[in-house]
């Protein structure tokens, strides 16, 4: 399994809620789907390298 990195992360209220029904939507946890999203921001903005990569998200693409 991949190494996975933890870290604390605040977020408004209202952002948190809108996550996690986006989430349980693409049925996905809350933590997968804020890293899918991440992941697919980098990549359109051309910061993704390929030797960088590490395994996409889990979970059903949106």
């Amino acid at each position: 399994m991949t190494e996975r990195k933890s870290f604390l992360l605040r977020m408004n209220p209202r952002l948190h809620r809108v996550l996690e029904q986006w989430a349980a939507a693409d049925l996905r946890s809350l933590n997968s789907q804020i890293e899918f999203l991440l992941t697919e921001a980098a990549q359109k903005a051309g910061r993704w390298e390929e030797k960088d990569a590490s395994p996409k998200p889990r979970g059903r693409k949106a």
